[in-house]
């Protein structure tokens, strides 16, 4: 099995190919469909959300190892802040 660990996020984490945003989009409609399927099952969405970062945040340790994914994660606050993961956006 290869080590597929890095130790920075630059490294780690390259602008997406047109390949990866098609693989993304596909798998964000596939945990769409189940995130519904949850809450229909009366699952709080809170609780999705906390299980889902979860989720990504193992997968993505074990990928890229625990330097990098720190690395990452200290980007998020400025970033969300910016309005990168707001669904709906104003925009100036």
């Amino acid at each position: 099995m290869k080590d597929y660990k890095t130790t920075s996020a630059d490294s780690a984490f390259e602008p997406p190919s047109a390949q990866d945003n098609e693989d993304r989009q596909l798998a964000l409609e596939y945990l769409a469909e189940a995130w519904n399927a949850a809450e229909d099952d009366a699952v709080p969405s809170l609780a999705l959300a906390h299980a889902s970062l979860f989720a990504a945040l193992a997968a993505l340790v074990e990928r890229h190892g625990e330097i990098a994914i720190a690395d990452l994660i200290a980007t998020l606050p400025d970033r969300i802040r910016c309005g990168e993961y707001s669904v709906t956006r104003n925009l100036q």
